[in-house]
């Protein structure tokens, strides 16, 4: 193994220690370690956004939008070159009559020195 492979990060601890602090509900201070100044993030076909501030406040305003969390099951994770894919499943109340909501998404990721610098959420939107 070369002295350059070496110091690269490795993506897939780094990508399944990101998810099990998510599982454990530290959502945000997960976001403020793994994720660069200038992440773009995307739901879906949807307009990205840009930037860690402007992402970060999207992170908490979800948190602030769940009146109870029932529980997240991580169904699989693969890790390929700086891409990561992790496929979720989520039971949440949100409140303002929202009501309890299963969800399933799969998040795809790409790394860059060890931080989320893209990432996109694949989900089947409720109407």
């Amino acid at each position: 193994m070369s002295t350059a492979s070496q110091s690269q990060p490795n993506i897939a601890k780094l990508d399944h220690d990101l998810n099990q602090a998510i599982l454990s509900g530290d959502i945000l201070n997960a976001f403020d370690k793994y994720y660069a100044n200038d992440v773009t993030m995307q739901e879906n076909d949807a307009d990205p956004f840009v930037g860690k501030e402007v992402n970060r406040k999207r992170e908490q305003d979800f948190v602030n939008s769940v009146e109870q969390f029932h529980g997240a099951k991580l169904l699989a994770e693969a890790v390929n070159g700086d891409a990561s894919f992790s496929e979720w499943e989520y039971d949440v109340t949100f409140k303002g009559g929202g009501g309890r909501v299963k969800m399933q998404q799969v998040a795809s990721r790409r790394w860059k020195n060890g931080q989320v610098v893209h990432e996109r959420f694949y989900y089947k939107a409720s109407h």
